[in-house]
């Protein structure tokens, strides 16, 4: 199975997350693919935008916790996902993502790297990674209150809650909430390629440059890299998979 789809209209592009069996979560080889695309993609005369979504109803719950679970500090701070996540942000074009379902931890990461975010009626949005003993990893934490303000990116990110289309609308976190959120997305997508490439290019770079130049991403990755070898991370995972309440011991 191709994990990544990618299907071209015309003057933009959308890239489906396809890993529906497990909720699109985004393994190491599916977020390098997306890279790659996107990469690609940067330097594609006829593409000049991309609308991303996920497969049979979810966006993308997460990272994949079966590669986080064996993970220790040594191996995140050299992490090959560090320059997948990199490139993605580096894309210089209009990213629109659609929320259906599941953007949690990983999966909300990377939708904050969207430029628009359009969620639907089953959007369910949350950096959950305080349930198991780690941090967001990929910047979220940061481009969370960057969007929503610091309480609202506390109350998310500390009690690990999940807030619905309603909710991610009001407070920010999303540019348009729809009946339909891929079809929605793609009429936005198609508005936008149809729109001056130079001058949304420059003015999607001054956008992130002023978001993001205050914002502590290497102290944010710095620290979840260093909880992944410790026995709450263990715990936390584990009760997971157990589907019980963990026992954080602060070790």
């Amino acid at each position: 199975m191709t994990h990544l789809l990618e299907i071209g209209e015309g003057a933009w592009t959308r890239l489906v997350l396809n890993r529906p069996a497990a909720r699109n979560a985004l393994n190491t080889a599916l977020l390098a693919d997306l890279a790659a695309t996107l990469q690609r993609l940067a330097t594609t005369p006829d593409c000049r935008a991309v609308l991303l979504y996920g497969a049979e109803g979810n966006f993308a719950a997460g990272a994949d916790i079966a590669e986080i679970e064996t993970k220790t500090t040594a191996e995140g701070a050299t992490d090959p996902r560090k320059a997948h996540w990199a490139a993605i942000r580096a894309f210089p074009k209009p990213l629109v993502a659609a929320v259906e379902g599941f953007a949690l931890g990983g999966g909300l990461e990377l939708a904050l790297m969207s430029d628009l975010l359009v969620v639907g009626p089953t959007a369910r949005l949350g950096l959950p990674e305080t349930n198991l003993g780690l941090i967001p990893g990929a910047g979220g934490g940061q481009r969370l209150m960057s969007r929503i303000g610091p309480a609202r990116a506390s109350r998310m990110v500390l009690t690990g809650e999940i807030i619905d289309a309603p909710t991610a609308f009001a407070w920010g976190l999303a540019s348009h909430l729809a009946d339909d959120a891929v079809t929605e997305a793609a009429t936005l997508t198609a508005k936008l390629a149809d729109r001056a490439p130079l001058a949304l290019m420059a003015a999607k770079a001054a956008l992130v440059a002023g978001a993001e130049a205050a914002l502590a991403l290497a102290q944010e990755r710095q620290a979840f890299e260093s909880l992944l070898d410790t026995a709450d991370k263990a715990e936390g995972i584990r009760a997971f998979r157990e589907k019980r309440k963990p026992g954080f011991q602060g070790k």
